[in-house]
């Protein structure tokens, strides 16, 4: 038995850097193999060109299998822009790929190209279930027993609002490393105590290191702030907290 762990381009590639291990520790004890397979758009572009084994074609097939696992990480539904980027990134490190092609150009590597974009993943590995329209009964049981909410009013009022200091997106802050090196990590208290958090984290040249803080007290005054507006406007107070 054995479970393909998906490589792919969002921002899952820390989560694989953590996660994967943790899964492959705990798989292996009971005699579980985990493979990856690199769908990202990147091999995708390559695997149309003959540089790179075809692994979304390899579990497309896969997952019309009984004994298919897959662990599919979050893909890039890739726009035009993003599709030139890629292509001129490849183009960069040495692969031999023709140009996206505009209108009346190549219309065979056109097709080659717009079958990677978009969300080509999520219809293959889900064999097509990435249609979330509402089923013809779903609609007819909405309209036949409407919600108790009663008919929505154009004076229905909303207000959405982010924190815009103190937390995780407005401190993070990140470094490419030029050399091989070892990092240290640590605590520094209020009160200017230390506390050791990883002694020793090896890293080489070309290492991305990303951090950022969520600060309690910011947040606290946030939702203090935000609760007493909801109250002044009369509208339901909620939160929505991700890191």
């Amino acid at each position: 038995m054995k479970v393909i762990y998906t490589y792919t381009d969002e921002a899952p590639a820390l989560a694989t850097h953590s996660l994967l291990p943790v899964i492959e520790a705990f798989a292996g004890q009971a005699g579980v193999d985990v493979e990856t397979r690199d769908i990202s758009l990147a091999a995708r572009i390559l695997a149309q060109f003959g540089h790179g084994p075809d692994s979304l074609g390899e579990l497309g097939a896969l997952a019309t299998t009984p004994e298919a696992n897959i662990i599919k990480l979050p893909n890039v539904s890739a726009s035009i822009p993003q599709l030139k980027a890629a292509i001129v990134e490849l183009q960069k490190a040495g692969y031999d790929l023709p140009g996206y092609p505009e209108e009346g150009g190549d219309a065979e590597v056109r097709a080659k190209y717009d079958a990677v974009k978009g969300s080509a993943v999520n219809p293959v590995l889900r064999e097509g279930n990435s249609d979330r329209r509402a089923p013809a009964s779903v609609k007819g049981f909405a309209r036949k027993h409407p919600h108790s909410m009663g008919a929505w009013s154009a004076e229905s009022a909303s207000h959405v609002v982010t924190m815009d200091d103190g937390d995780f997106r407005h401190s993070e802050a990140s470094v490419t490393l030029e050399h091989d090196t070892t990092l240290r990590i640590e605590h520094v208290g209020a009160d200017g105590t230390v506390t050791v958090l990883r002694e020793k984290l090896p890293v080489i040249a070309g290492d991305i290191v990303d951090g950022s803080v969520m600060r309690a007290a910011a947040l606290d005054a946030f939702l203090a702030e935000q609760i007493a507006d909801a109250k002044a406007r009369g509208v339901l107070f909620s939160v929505h907290l991700k890191a």
